[in-house]
């Protein structure tokens, strides 16, 4: 273990015992590990660690024990939040004398829009901060942000996300207020209890709190999986010292900024607090999340047991170390005048990181660049009839190679579609070899095809050294390619292409002479092979966490993506890069064709055996649970026409799969439930005249509506026009107000002739949702007013049918309101590898 120290951080520094009032679970789970990971090897954990251990296991235990954790139920607004503080309280008793806590409750009221799953606007009422400032005695001006969320999703106990993150808070504050040195800045700990509701709390937080003001930047805990390393998966805007502040202090990094870029990229479907505090609150930050076993993210499996200790011991090595860093950095108190550029930042297998500004990147990869155009230039430079074959021969290779690369990934795909379309679709989700077997062999092998009918009918009479040397040559140039497009338009990913160029440029300057040599052969690929190990090794690190992010995702990414389709792309681009250095070989070796029958036998026999259904895509097993997500929602919608007249009422059980494979696995074990149900959109209603809880009809249009009877709630929503008036500017202003659950979602669909100008929500301007409509999601915490808003409509052309039609959905997701006998029903047929997610929701649509 490292010596305790203010500028480095770590579990050591408090000496002191746990607090003695502190309640403590006699069956606690006692550490499944033994070995502490450390930098520079394992050894067994000190005494110091297992009493940090656990407390946070103990805070993580207490925590999910209350069950999940929606905003605006007493688990939420009064057991957590009342748990939360008696630890702080017990903290503060102990705290040192060189410190001072100050603790608030904070209740924020505001709304905001934002473009997340296509643009929405939300409103929240009431709901609940918990906040701690921890400061020198003498006070600060200026403060780091430590940000994590304690609500949960609806029927997730919500371990990992996020009440581990707020558990390692509890015990860094701890630890940090009873240090017998003085910090420089003041830290503030905000446990925010309404994330989930799309970054309600934090927005609450960082525009209407009073110590906003003081906060530099900020760390924020997240989770996109359960356990495993924590990622840095974002940082800044700009403001690289940041990074260089995670560099120096963490004891364990795992950092990319590849996984920077491809997550604001908005391929993934998620965000965090990180955009509220970056775009309302004009402050850098960093964001880290646990990423591993994301099959269970957001389940019933999320449970304080499945957090290994591991996990909880780097976290709190890192995240206290990076904020007694950030507190004690003189770039804190003028951090403004650090922001400039982004950085480079990428560690090496867990070990370091490497990171440098984004310009001085630039440099480095187009002098890489250089080398490569001096490289190649000398060759296309030489005497012309030495060059002229090998001109010929070389754009030809790289015709043969783009050809190669292109058949690959067609074939790949014709695959994917066809397994889609006969209902197989994440036949690997529980095996992932599968897809290896599957598209991984497919891909291979239609690149060695390609070169070995290259080989045999055009370059006949060349040698295969000549040959080697060509490919090797032309996947220099083509990575060299994706060098200059990638640093051309400005990203820090770039440096992957830089690497499978540099590496592998530098191996062939070194032993180029091995072909020339007579029995030199062996020794040159042995140089080579050696020369491309690092290259090679770190493609292979970053693929394994694209695979470990990516794989659980897809089966949570909507029934309009085909999960195969894009598995199967991204397996032909993993294969085509890592094949890229190694077709010169094919041109060195006597047959192909061995390796080829190999391939083909494995891709068709598990072809084969995906088509006949042989791998379920879903597990059970309590060791490693991969259930299918599936949301029932029993609702009674009511539709009113112009004159207030009800014309149509219907009550169902509202059910959407959240993969691409539907109800196809359901219908067996629960009949009623097939195509015959299919929901039909009503056309004339906003997002179809569903409940969405959020905007995401454009992920889920495959859905089903199975017949129940109405649903009741002992407290039912009320949905009135307060007034309609005239305004002087010709429009419609007209003002509604709405009491019900804690959770709400109101949609707007303007009719012909007809635009919504603007509204007393957000900053004011209308936000649509992708199709058109607005969709504005509402939570409240306990004992919120009435909810009283109003839209103005410009009417530029009367229709008969009127100018706008609106609907207001309540959503019960906790309390006794949440269940009905028949929900109940149908969840408890669901089989045991599924995780049906329920709740009772009412929906009333009018037209003004």
């Amino acid at each position: 273990m490292p010596q305790a120290g203010l500028s480095g951080g770590s579990w050591e520094d408090s000496s002191v015992s746990p607090p003695s009032g502190k309640l403590v679970q006699e069956n606690q789970p006692q550490p499944r590990h033994r070995q502490r990971l450390a930098q520079g090897g394992t050894g067994e954990i000190s005494q110091e660690d297992e009493l940090h251990l656990s407390l946070e296991r103990d805070y993580l235990e207490h925590i999910t024990a209350i069950g999940p954790r929606t905003t605006g139920s007493p688990e939420n607004e009064i057991l957590t939040v009342h748990y939360l503080l008696e630890q702080i309280k017990l903290i503060e008793v102990q705290s040192s004398s060189l410190h001072k806590i100050s603790v608030d409750v904070q209740r924020p009221t505001g709304s905001f829009s934002i473009d997340f799953l296509g643009g929405f606007t939300s409103y929240y009422d009431n709901i609940t901060n918990v906040v701690v400032k921890l400061e020198p005695r003498d006070g600060a001006q200026h403060a780091v942000l430590a940000n994590c969320h304690f609500d949960s999703v609806a029927n997730s106990p919500g371990a990992s996300d996020d009440a581990v993150s707020c558990s390692v808070m509890l015990e860094v504050l701890r630890v940090l207020s009873t240090s017998s040195e003085a910090l420089h800045h003041a830290v503030i700990f905000l446990f925010n209890g309404a994330e989930e509701n799309v970054l309600q709390a934090s927005h609450g937080f960082i525009t209407q709190h009073p110590w906003a003001s003081l906060i530099r930047a900020f760390i924020n805990l997240e989770a996109a999986g359960v356990g495993g390393k924590e990622l840095v998966f974002q940082t800044g805007p700009e403001n690289p010292w940041l990074v260089q502040a995670y560099v120096s202090a963490a004891k364990h990094p795992f950092a990319s900024v590849v996984a920077q870029e491809v997550f604001q990229s908005g391929i993934i479907p998620s965000d965090t607090d990180f955009r509220i505090y970056r775009d309302f609150g004009n402050i850098p930050g960093i964001d880290l999340a646990f990423i591993e076993n994301g099959y269970i993210y957001h389940t019933k499996y999320d449970t304080a047991d499945r957090i290994l200790t591991d996990s909880i011991q780097r976290a709190g090595d890192n995240i206290l170390a990076v904020l007694k860093y950030l507190a004690t950095s003189d770039m804190l108190a003028t951090s403004s005048k650090y922001r400039h550029g982004n950085m480079v930042f990428f560690d090496v297998f867990g070990l370091f990181v490497i990171a440098y500004p984004s310009r001085v990147g630039s440099i480095i990869n187009y002098m890489v660049v250089m080398a490569v155009v001096l490289y190649l230039g000398k060759k296309f430079l030489q005497p012309k009839h030495k060059t002229a074959n090998y001109t010929k021969d070389f754009f030809c290779g790289l015709g043969i190679t783009l050809i190669s690369w292109f058949t690959s990934l067609v074939t790949v795909l014709i695959i994917a579609v066809f397994i889609s379309l006969i209902g197989q679709s994440l036949s690997w989700y529980n095996h992932f070899y599968v897809s290896v077997c599957l598209y991984g062999t497919a891909a291979v092998a239609k690149i060695i095809f390609i070169h070995t009918l290259a080989k045999r009918f055009y370059f006949v009479n060349a040698s295969g050294q000549y040959l080697g040397e060509v490919f090797f040559d032309v996947s220099l140039f083509v990575h060299c390619g994706f060098l200059i497009a990638l640093t051309y338009r400005g990203l820090c990913s770039a440096f992957i292409s830089a690497v499978w160029v540099a590496f592998p440029l530098l191996t062939k300057l070194c032993v180029h002479k091995g072909f020339k040599q007579h029995g030199a052969q062996g020794k040159f690929i042995a140089f080579y092979l050696l020369g491309m190990f690092i290259p090679y090794l770190y493609a292979l690190y970053l693929i394994w966490a694209v695979f470990e992010m990516f794989t659980p995702i897809l089966g949570r990414s909507g029934s309009e993506i085909p999960p195969d389709v894009v598995l199967a792309s991204i397996l032909a681009g993993c294969t085509m890069i890592l094949s890229s250095y190694f077709i010169n070989f094919i041109y060195l070796a006597k047959s192909t064709k061995k390796t080829m029958l190999t391939l083909t036998l494995v891709c068709s026999v598990t072809f084969l055996l995906v088509c006949s259904g042989t791998f379920f895509p879903y597990s059970s097993n309590p060791a490693s649970p991969k259930p299918k997500r599936v949301f029932l929602q029993h609702v009674t919608r009511t539709f009113h026409d112009l004159d207030g007249n009800i014309v149509k009422r219907d009550s169902g059980i509202w059910i959407n799969g959240f993969d691409y494979t539907g109800m196809s696995h359901i219908t067996s074990h629960i009949p009623e439930i097939n195509d015959t149900i299919r929901a039909h959109c009503e056309e004339s209603a906003p997002l179809c005249g569903f409940p969405w809880y959020l905007p995401v009809h454009f992920l889920i249009r495959k859905n089903w509506y199975l017949p129940a009877a109405d649903v009741s709630p002992r407290d039912p929503a009320h949905f009135r026009l307060v007034s309609k008036e005239r305004t002087p500017w010709d429009s419609v202003k007209l003002t509604f107000e709405a009491t019900g659950p804690s959770h709400m979602s109101f949609y707007v669909r303007t009719h012909k002739g007809s635009t919504l100008s603007q509204w007393s929500l957000g900053n004011g301007t209308p936000v649509t949702s992708k199709g058109g409509d607005y969709f504005v999601f509402y939570s409240h915490g306990l004992q919120a007013s009435a909810w009283q808003f109003w839209i103005e409509v410009q009417v530029l052309e009367e229709q008969p049918e009127g100018m706008v039609t609106v609907a207001i959905a309540a959503h019960y997701l906790s309390g006794e309101d949440k269940r009905s006998s028949q929900l109940d029903a149908l969840r408890d047929k669901f089989p045991d590898w599924t995780f049906p997610s329920a709740w009772v929701c009412t929906y009333d649509l009018f037209v003004f």
